[in-house]
């Protein structure tokens, strides 16, 4: 019976910086570019291509171990940063590009525009000096690896820009959309929260290193950087789906500009969670200490904080929140408000799970709804606004509400279903998503 075979084979690192020279010959050709190329002129092409190049490398080392070998875990620590730097780069170079597409100087004034422009350049450039920082140390780092970094370059025809701004006529489903005005009015409503959530960080430009990272450990980790920009993104998302090349869109000159604060915000708040994950590396152990004391020598921690909370933060707050006026400008254009009076049925009172039913209703339409009862009045979609205005009237039968026909038509629907008290399966058919909440 033949021997069986070991799961894993053991590569000694001279085969290994072989086969690692042959799997980055088109890395090195553009490192070779990028090396004698000014930091301004790095364009998104170039980061672009530098991170698809890294990160195919990355999970070439990742293979066969290499964070977890003396000989190769400096060189991985340093494709992984180079990565994160560049996808941060690709966004806010694809910003720069589409800058003014996005209609964002009809709301910001000629001073902001001109401070954010130069912000992002400015950023860029960095990222872009950080790169070739890295990529320089990654060279030395192959020599000491046995690695042969040739000096053979990328052909500049790769790297071309097309430079061209045509467009193909934008008529798929050009046609108005069954409850156009109800999305519209969700994604205004939905801007406004999302608004109101970058304000609570209370961003302010910090300059004191210590104090920027204490206030970075509190607002800003990777996991909420993460939810700051998925709450940009759904939003943008939910504008593309229903909204865009619509005719309604094309009748509303707000609509798109809206569009471009969410479309800045996002590209700010990509590169917030791509420089938050490279910097959390260092605080949370995943480099080797020796790799890490390096790379942080050659791209500062502190550099990187500045710019998250200074620059990439401060810019996508300032760009949501001057399009605030606009999305509260459009709620009440796109909403029908009306006024609801219902009465509770007989045995049943307002309590918490009747109470988070009409805050799910409130939730799942996306637009404002008041409650009032004895002319106390209340968010209908807080839970906690909600039990507090019911609690101060406990003997009240009769509350009114007010907000667009769609929540008030469920709302009357649950009040005239004993509001869930016979079984949340008993709901009729409009109200199903209830019972998947």
């Amino acid at each position: 019976m033949p021997p069986e075979s070991p799961l894993e084979e053991i590569v000694t690192e001279s085969t290994f910086a072989g086969m690692l020279q042959a799997q980055g010959a088109v890395f090195v050709q553009l490192a070779n570019v990028l090396d004698a190329l000014p930091a301004e002129a790095w364009s998104k092409r170039f980061f672009y291509r530098l991170g698809s190049e890294a990160d195919a490398l990355e999970s070439f080392l990742d293979d066969f171990g290499a964070k977890y070998n003396r000989a190769f875990t400096l060189t991985r620590e340093l494709v992984a940063s180079i990565r994160w730097i560049s996808q941060a780069g690709i966004s806010l170079r694809h910003f720069e590009g589409r800058f003014d597409s996005y209609g964002l100087t009809a709301s910001l004034s000629p001073t902001d525009t001109t401070a954010l422009r130069a912000s992002l350049a400015r950023v860029c450039s960095t990222l872009a000096s950080d790169n070739r920082s890295l990529l320089r140390q990654l060279r030395t780092e192959y020599g000491r690896a046995g690695v042969v970094w040739a000096n053979a370059r990328l052909p500049d025809h790769l790297f071309a820009d097309s430079g061209s701004r045509q467009r193909l006529p934008r008529n798929v489903d050009h046609e108005d959309l069954q409850d156009e005005n109800q999305r519209i009015a969700e994604i205004a409503s939905k801007y406004i929260a999302a608004c109101s959530m970058l304000g609570e960080l209370g961003q302010r430009a910090i300059e004191d290193p210590d104090e920027r990272r204490r206030k970075l450990s509190i607002a800003c980790r990777e996991e909420q950087a993460r939810v700051y920009e998925a709450t940009v993104h759904n939003l943008q998302s939910a504008y593309d789906t229903y909204i865009k090349n619509t005719v309604i869109e094309s009748r509303d000159a707000r609509l798109p500009r809206l569009r471009g604060h969410l479309s800045g915000a996002l590209h700010l708040l990509e590169a917030v969670t791509f420089l938050t994950h490279f910097v959390e590396r260092h605080d949370q152990g995943v480099r080797d200490e020796s790799a890490d004391k390096v790379i942080g020598l050659l791209v500062p921690r502190n550099q990187m904080q500045d710019i998250i909370l200074n620059e990439l933060l401060h810019w996508a707050n300032r760009l949501m929140q001057s399009g605030r006026p606009m999305a509260e400008e459009l709620l009440p254009t796109y909403i029908t408000l009306q006024e609801l009076q219902v009465e509770l049925p007989k045995n049943v009172r307002l309590h918490a799970r009747p109470a988070a039913l009409i805050v799910n209703i409130v939730a799942h339409h996306g637009t404002p709804v008041e409650m009032r009862v004895e002319g106390h009045r209340c968010n209908a979609g807080s839970i906690l606004e909600l039990l507090v205005a019911v609690g101060s009237h406990p003997e009240a039968r009769v509350y009114v509400f007010r907000g667009d026909i769609h929540p008030l038509r469920d709302i009357g629907l649950l009040f005239e279903s004993a509001l869930g008290e016979d079984g949340i399966e008993n709901l009729p058919a409009a109200l199903a998503y209830l019972r998947n909440g």
